[in-house]
């Protein structure tokens, strides 16, 4: 097994093209695309809330006193284009008011006066424009009705019986984790999962192409070790490279503090990290080598690429669409169960014990179930035939 493992480690090695994608870009290019993605989120938050927004108001003679107040909120109002609908259509305005034509008079009288927001909640750029606006509004409409009801002699409670608050339980930690949790575990899994991808095809399917597996077959060696040979030494190539993704979150934080990093990087995380990860690239192996055992050439092998990149997507998308409570049952199910494993650590949970055990157990029962399938396939003799 470890003669298989040397020869396919200082073959791959062999190919400094392939050794420069997996051990440099791919370590360093998903941190540095990730936290960039982190880094544009806070900077375009930041700028949104702190310049001076610009929001057309139709009928904006009506209400003085509200333009003096959105005033006061870095809001200023401007006399809407006549072709609003179709400025808000072209996006060329983000969001708009509409004041009432009675508003004037519905205000002098103590009434309710109508004022309507303008905006397209489909798009993606209006969504911290609306919601200042949203919330300056709120903010005026309870200060006036404090102060008519100040005016009657009323005590502004009398309209509030309960008075509600929020005691957010959430730590630090989980609070950062948030944008972690939409693209870290797939990043991750999807890493892990194909990580030793181009080692074990050009050893399964490339050998086979030219023709060379069948020496190899030949030797008196079990196949079961020439299996565990070819998986060890993708399974290294794998984990490395993990690794060096992992560091380079790492040597980021520490170049960059704050600058975009949400999750905890430190070396305790870190082998968390790898000990979750660690399965999922045993069984992504596994089942690579079973899957390019079957196929005649390199290309028929690449074709399997499409679907297992989009097998660590799902449990990403799922909980995205229908967010579930973390249940026992779910670290037992492939990919889901590393998702929510990656969560609880970018979230700085405790994992308990039998978690842990149960986790370890389903997910390396998996990876032994995949082994032993490509070990099956690897005792058919038509193996060794090209073509």
């Amino acid at each position: 097994m470890f003669a298989v493992m040397r020869k396919e480690l200082r073959e791959v090695m062999r190919d400094r093209r392939t050794m420069m994608m997996v051990l440099v870009l791919t370590p360093l290019l998903s941190p540095i695309l990730f936290m960039g993605i982190g880094k544009l989120g806070e900077n375009r938050a930041k700028t949104e809330l702190d310049k001076v927004l610009e929001v057309p108001v139709v009928g904006i003679d009506r209400a003085p006193n509200l333009v003096a107040y959105l005033a006061t909120r870095g809001i200023k109002a401007v006399p809407a284009p006549k072709d609003l609908d179709d400025a808000i259509a072209r996006q060329d305005v983000d969001v708009a008011l509409e004041l009432d034509a009675d508003f004037a008079k519905d205000w002098r009288e103590g009434r309710s006066a109508s004022v309507d927001i303008v905006a397209d909640t489909t798009s993606r750029a209006t969504e911290v424009p609306l919601a200042r606006v949203r919330n300056a509004l709120e903010g005026y409409r309870d200060q006036m009705g404090q102060l008519r009801l100040m005016a009657r002699g009323i005590d502004p409670g009398v309209v509030r019986p309960v008075s509600v608050g929020v005691r957010d339980m959430a730590s630090a930690a989980a609070k950062r984790g948030q944008l972690a949790a939409l693209m870290l575990p797939y990043l991750l899994i999807l890493s892990s999962f194909l990580g030793g991808v181009y080692l074990i095809l050009d050893a399964t399917a490339g050998e086979r192409e030219r023709q060379s597996l069948e020496p190899l077959l030949a030797t008196p060696a079990p196949r079961s070790a020439v299996v565990s040979g070819k998986i060890a030494a993708a399974c290294a190539l794998g984990m490395v490279s993990l690794l060096l993704m992992l560091l380079t979150f790492k040597a980021l934080a520490v170049l960059a503090p704050g600058g975009g990093m949400v999750i905890d990087v430190s070396t305790r995380t870190i082998v968390m990290l790898l000990l979750v990860l660690l399965p999922m690239v045993f069984i992504g192996t596994s089942l690579l080598t079973y899957l390019a055992a079957s196929a005649k050439s390199m290309k028929e092998a690449q074709s399997h690429m499409t679907w297992l990149m989009l097998l660590p997507m799902i449990p990403s998308i799922a909980l995205m669409v229908n967010p579930i409570k973390q249940q026992l049952w779910q670290y037992v199910v492939p990919f889901l169960a590393q998702n929510q494993m990656i969560l609880k650590i970018a979230r700085g949970d405790v994992i308990p014990p039998q978690t842990w055990g149960l986790y370890l157990a389903a997910s390396f029962g998996l990876a032994a179930v995949l082994w032993f399938a490509a070990v099956h396939r690897y005792h058919q003799e038509r193996l060794a035939i090209s073509g």
